[in-house]
């Protein structure tokens, strides 16, 4: 497997365009279109929120209908949530734009939206960006680029990442764009996420690569604990690179599915050190336990306890935060039997020792955790269960950013 620069225009036959449709933002670009040259095989997985945004239900119908897929419209600003009847229009009226425009069918149209919740879209400066980017289509880098800038809302920067691997000797590549920064919970996945491959494969296996992936890489992902009402990730497979269609779970499956694990770890990464005014990406790998369920609720509830996030910003080693929150988690273990580690480019440090503080340098400690990107590592000491989560420092900027969010 090999990384390569770009993003959604990264496979074969993927296009993509970008412009300034004035929906919220003034002086920057906040419309996005992705476009296959071929008809495409999708894949989507959405929020678990019970209030859902009318694109995740047009989504949603697309990706469970027999309609291919041929491209996405994406605008930033507003989320088109608690909109109504008015709202699943509007995605209508979206989709039909697109297909004018590209001479396509309407639903092979997928669309999605992103940032204030019950405003409607200015369906008029929508339909319009569709329009202005269609013509502006580039397979190239610099076109990826732009449009995973242009779905940014709080985000401070844009997110994008792509590999390569051979599947029967032919070159097979996925790329993905995401934003996300703040609403971000584990939950489903808690972003938009556009994925797209040149891979041959089936629709089946493509939906359960996607279904198993999102488990260990977007759901275990929080900045703040709320889930949002847009979450969305999408991938789509024009098969262009002509490799033998994967239609079993075999070696080629297998690496095909290790090369989206890649693409969708890179992504949850860099939205959870994008959070919402932190200053540090924060790791918690589990170890030692029972079994994998287990791990995942230890290293879910520590990433998402604020009292450990707030430690983090202060470069504070306060490790009983850490324990406390493994203990509310509702997985049983033994405190007793914990070793706990704090770990950056800084060095490695024990911390505790069956459930005790060693005798550790708090100079030292803070040296460690006042990097960029920190990890605590826990072992609990009961198998060989294991589970990462990734989320942010609790910063003073988190409060000011969601109290003026629509100001």
């Amino acid at each position: 497997m090999k990384r390569i620069e770009g993003g959604v225009t990264a496979a074969k036959g993927f296009a993509a365009a970008s412009t300034a449709a004035g929906i919220k933002y003034e002086g920057r670009q906040d419309m996005a279109l992705i476009y296959s040259k071929e008809p495409c095989r999708s894949a989507g997985t959405f929020t678990t929120n019970l209030v859902k945004a009318a694109p995740v239900k047009w989504d949603q119908a697309q990706v469970n209908g027999k309609a291919a897929a041929h491209a996405v419209v994406v605008n930033a600003g507003i989320a088109n949530a608690c909109t109504g009847q008015e709202g699943m229009e509007y995605c209508g009226a979206t989709a039909e734009a697109a297909a004018e425009a590209l001479g396509i069918p309407k639903e092979s149209v997928l669309v999605a939206s992103t940032g204030v919740i019950g405003m409607q879209l200015p369906i008029d400066r929508i339909a319009a960006g569709v329009k202005a980017m269609a013509p502006q289509l580039s397979e190239a880098v610099e076109s990826g680029t732009k449009a995973a800038k242009a779905i940014m809302t709080t985000d401070t920067k844009k997110k994008e990442a792509a590999v390569q691997i051979t599947i029967g000797k032919k070159t097979v590549t996925i790329g993905g764009m995401c934003k996300g920064s703040g609403m971000i919970h584990p939950n489903m996945c808690t972003m938009l996420s556009f994925l797209t491959t040149d891979a041959a494969i089936s629709k089946e296996l493509l939906m359960e690569a996607l279904k198993e992936d999102i488990k260990d890489t977007y759901n275990m992902i929080s900045v703040d604990g709320d889930t949002s009402t847009n979450d969305t990730v999408l991938l789509l497979a024009n098969g262009m690179a002509g490799n033998e269609e994967i239609t079993e779970r075999n070696e080629d499956y297998e690496e095909f599915c290790r090369a989206l694990r890649c693409v969708n770890e890179t992504l949850a990464k860099k939205i959870a050190g994008d959070g919402e005014g932190c200053t540090a990406l924060f790791e918690v790998k589990i170890k030692g336990a029972s079994d994998k369920e287990q791990a995942v609720k230890l290293a879910k509830s520590v990433i998402t306890s604020s009292l450990t996030k707030a430690a983090i910003f202060g470069h504070d080693a306060n490790w009983g935060r850490i324990l406390c929150a493994m203990g509310y988690s509702g997985a049983m273990f033994d405190p007793d039997q914990v070793d706990l580690f704090f770990e950056s480019r800084a060095g490695k440090m024990k911390i505790i020792e069956n459930g005790v503080a060693l005798d550790y340098s708090e100079e030292e400690a803070t040296k460690i955790l006042s990097e960029p990107e920190v990890t605590a590592i826990a072992d609990v000491k009961m198998g060989t269960g294991e589970a990462t989560a990734w989320g942010c420092d609790l910063t003073f900027d988190y409060v000011k950013i969601n109290a003026d969010y629509r100001s």
